[in-house]
């Protein structure tokens, strides 16, 4: 294996020894908080780590990608890609006691630019996610009511509105109600009062939760990362009740894709990247919490576990609810079409039922082709239905409101769904204002003097403000653009540099010390396999794969625009030039402030050296 150690002056000066840390250990000094328990921690984790992403993209992932054979590249790529930089992050920073940038810092002065891009990635995520979780309080507090506001079209003067008559009434309450979208992202539409007050809401609930730090956000925990896997039982015992959810879960798990295809494979690395929350800088500071002998290996491996488990669990319930929902629009489809049927040539009630109806209509057809070319019936196909990909706020606002409404006490289980998305997106946020909060003070950006509280505060509040942008009428366009760029490419940029910096920076012979001395024995062959070849090798290829798939191709947006000619059917439109501006400042800052950075130092390191030589 590899034997290769970049220069490193002066780090034994910038690390505490292992005396230095067991001392530590025993008098309990240092000004770093600690987890309460052991579990307190591993809730917190499992909080950042499972998030809305898979609940919603990896059901949708394993569907487009042929169903159970998408396990088969996620498993794979999970072990040696998400597990090794999960062991790694909470080994470094259960090592050096810091955050993200003070970990870097300390690890080589010219490596600080990966600390504060993870700061910025962490901060834009923080930005749209929040948002996400002031739309599921919108939700939450209009699911009170019976019947559900998106079951049916509003009544204006004795008559519904025309836009709700031609889409659906889901639909309808999604794009127009909730966030009263512009038909294009040049089109701002003006900010919507009702989810700014979600907005403050979201950002007031996630404040009085981290306003001390671990001290606070631990407590919660033991709520927003068990109550989601309560809920989700709930609802798998619910969905296997209902009609057509076992042809669901079937549809999920049945294989039919080529493992050669390396869009699966992107995908597959890319949902193992962002479900683990890696490179965000939570994950480091969350573990410089923790008792220095904690055994952080064993930690990796339980996390990675619990988050592969809840893919496919959330997978399976998701996919019982779209059975039951699919099944639903079969049902009416055919009934619409039997029904023509029956008026058109006046036969008598029951004498074309759906278990004969494609027998009838063959009958029909052979006798009146012209009458039944004539009528335009629809085309009832169960997996048509299952297979409408719906990913994202799409699968959550949309189709799952849709099945809730086809429910019995439909409000009940539309509380219970949301306060479930509450809890994933709250505990996740947790991570990503940890991986603000805490870089900014290693940073001196605040006075020493200010309490944690005011830290917390001015954060939040500075972050609601910017987050204004996704409450306009354009700004579901504005969070998908987000979402798209700010955690992609700089999240594959600063884990690569994690693990160079690590295993070539701080020296692979070291951090095995570091580890020996912490959990009790040296890291296995795989572990140094994954970390000095096998991990950096696959981000390399994701990242060159992922960068000429998306450079060369143009990029669009959909859009919601009632004056389309195909609505309700969402428009394609491309980005107006300036988004590029826009994509290079979510993509290209974040990392590029790791070169930057570097360099900056390395300019001031030489015109200092300039001016000693200079004054002799």
């Amino acid at each position: 294996i590899m034997k290769l150690k970049l220069p490193n002056p002066g780090l034994e000066d910038r690390i505490l020894s292992h005396d230095e840390l067991e001392r530590l250990e025993v008098e309990e000094a240092g000004d770093r908080p600690k987890w309460d328990n052991k579990a307190q921690y591993m809730l917190t984790c499992v909080g950042f780590c499972v998030g809305l992403g898979n609940v919603w993209r990896f059901p949708y992932l394993c569907q487009s990608h042929g169903g159970g054979a998408f396990m088969i590249p996620f498993l794979i790529l999970l072990v040696f890609e998400g597990i090794p930089l999960l062991h790694l992050e909470f080994a470094i920073g259960q090592r050096l006691r810091k955050g993200s940038v003070g970990v870097w810092r300390t690890i080589n002065p010219y490596m600080l630019g990966v600390g504060i891009a993870s700061l910025c990635v962490s901060f834009l995520v923080s930005l749209y996610y929040n948002t996400i979780i002031a739309w599921v309080m919108w939700y939450f507090f209009n699911s009170f009511q019976e019947p559900l506001p998106w079951s049916q079209c509003p009544i204006n003067a004795n008559r519904t509105f025309s836009e709700c008559e031609r889409s659906s009434p889901v639909d309808y309450f999604w794009y127009r109600e909730t966030l009263n979208t512009s038909a294009a992202i040049e089109d701002t539409g003006g900010l919507q009062w009702w989810m700014i007050l979600c907005l403050i809401s979201a950002w007031g609930v996630l404040y009085v939760c981290c306003i001390r730090g671990i001290e606070t956000t631990g407590k919660a925990v033991y709520v927003t990362s068990t109550l989601p896997y309560v809920v989700l039982t709930i609802f798998l015992i619910r969905g296997l009740t209902l009609k057509g959810s076992i042809d669901g879960i079937k549809f999920l798990f049945t294989p039919d894709v080529s493992l050669a295809n390396p869009t699966t494979w992107l995908d597959a690395g890319a949902q193992v990247f962002y479900s683990f929350s890696l490179a965000f800088g939570g994950l480091i500071s969350f573990s410089s919490y923790n008792s220095v002998h904690n055994n952080c290996e064993q930690d990796a491996v339980i996390i990675s576990i619990i988050n592969a488990f809840t893919s496919i669990y959330a997978a399976t319930v998701i996919y019982s609810i779209i059975g039951f929902r699919a099944t639903e629009r079969f049902d009416d489809c055919l009934s619409g079409n039997i029904l023509t049927l029956l008026n058109t040539f006046d036969l008598p009630e029951g004498n074309i039922t759906e278990s004969n109806y494609q027998e009838a209509l063959h009958s029909l057809n052979t006798t009146n082709p012209d009458i039944i070319s004539s009528l335009a019936l629809k085309t009832c196909d169960l997996n048509s239905f299952l297979s409408e990909g719906v990913e994202g706020t799409g699968l959550a606002f949309i189709v799952f409101t849709e099945a809730i409404t086809k429910m019995p006490l439909s409000p009940l289980w539309s509380v219970l769904f949301f306060i479930m998305l509450f809890c994933l997106g709250l505990s996740s946020m947790f991570g990503n204002i940890e991986g603000v909060l805490v870089p900014l003070q290693d940073l001196k950006v605040f006075p020493k003097s200010w309490p944690k509280e005011v830290i917390s505060g001015v954060t939040c509040l500075v972050c609601c403000l910017v987050g204004l942008i996704f409450v306009q009428g354009s700004g579901n366009y504005w969070l998908a653009l987000f979402d798209s760029f700010a955690g992609s490419i700089p999240l594959l940029t600063i884990a690569f540099s994690e693990m160079i910096g690590v295993v070539y920076v701080y020296g692979i012979d070291r951090f095995n010390e570091d580890l020996i001395f912490m959990i009790g024995h040296k890291p296995n062959i795989f572990w140094q396999a994954t970390w000095r070849v096998i991990s950096p090798l696959i981000m390399l290829a994701i990242f060159i794969f992922y960068f000429s798939t998306t450079v060369t191709k143009e990029i669009f947006y959909i859009a919601w625009d009632p004056e389309s000619e195909n609505f309700p059917t969402l428009e394609k439109k491309p980005y107006p030039s300036w988004i590029y501006v826009i994509i290079f400042l979510l993509a290209g800052i974040p990392s590029l402030s790791i070169p930057c950075t570097a360099v900056f130092r390395h300019s001031k390191y030489l015109s200092l050296i300039i001016n000693v030589y200079s004054s002799y």
